[in-house]
């Protein structure tokens, strides 16, 4: 069986040792090379042409972040997994732009960092479970802000819709699916479909979870502004 070359990259040498230590009963890896700083872990790829560089996001000289960029753009057969303490939304969209197959934090067990490499040197992407929830709170507050701004700039009256599309954005916002909104409107369920899809295509929205914000957003505002539910 091939293993698997590994390229560590932390300025702290018991990080790296540990690492080593840690990886040893898995006979499928082999560390090939360790580095101290970006700049390092840059040059040792280029001369060990590592499948998988496991990489801190803090080091001297080059961060982590610039030295997976530059790796994944010079010597793209070589993927790279961050292993860092850092958490927060920022660092993992830094990361996600550039290029890293993987995010795992160091608090992390070794059957999870093991799984990490495995995945990202088949080319796949793998994140520690907290990074996934960081990933899934960005994306909700995105789509979130979307919503609301789409309502502030179209007022109830401003909005570009029909009485009966009107009708059915309320619905949506009431959380029916199609086929109850069409035994509401005494209509065919084929129809609701063509105009949820005249409405999104109206608003601008391409894809359900922000209709259904939208329309959240919409009720609750014509709520407050008639004083009426």
């Amino acid at each position: 069986m091939e293993r698997i070359k590994i390229l560590i990259a932390d300025d702290h040498p018991l990080v790296r040792s540990g690492l080593i230590k840690l990886l040893e009963p898995y006979k499928e890896f082999v560390v090939v090379g360790e580095a101290g700083d970006g700049k390092e872990a840059i040059e040792l790829t280029k001369q060990l042409n590592p499948d998988v560089v496991i990489i801190d996001l803090s080091m001297p000289v080059l961060s982590g972040v610039e030295a997976t960029k530059h790796i994944r753009k010079n010597f793209p057969s070589t993927k790279v997994l961050v292993l860092t303490m850092h958490d927060n939304e920022e660092y993992v969209y830094q990361i996600l732009k550039s290029g890293a197959g993987g995010y795992v934090l160091k608090n992390s067990g070794k059957e999870e960092l093991a799984k990490a490499i495995r995945a990202v040197a088949k080319g796949e992407k793998f994140f520690s479970p907290r990074v996934s929830e960081i990933m899934i709170e960005a994306y909700l507050k995105k789509t979130n802000a979307r919503a609301e701004t789409l309502v502030e700039e179209r007022k109830d009256d401003d909005l570009p819709l029909t009485k009966r599309e009107k009708e059915i954005l309320w619905y949506i916002a009431e959380g029916l699916n199609n086929a109850q909104i069409a035994e509401k409107l005494f209509i065919s369920v084929r129809t609701v479909d063509t105009h949820r899809t005249n409405i999104m295509q109206k608003l601008d929205i391409h894809d359900t979870a922000n209709l259904v914000r939208f329309a959240l957003n919409w009720k609750n505002k014509t709520k407050g502004n008639s004083g009426s539910s």
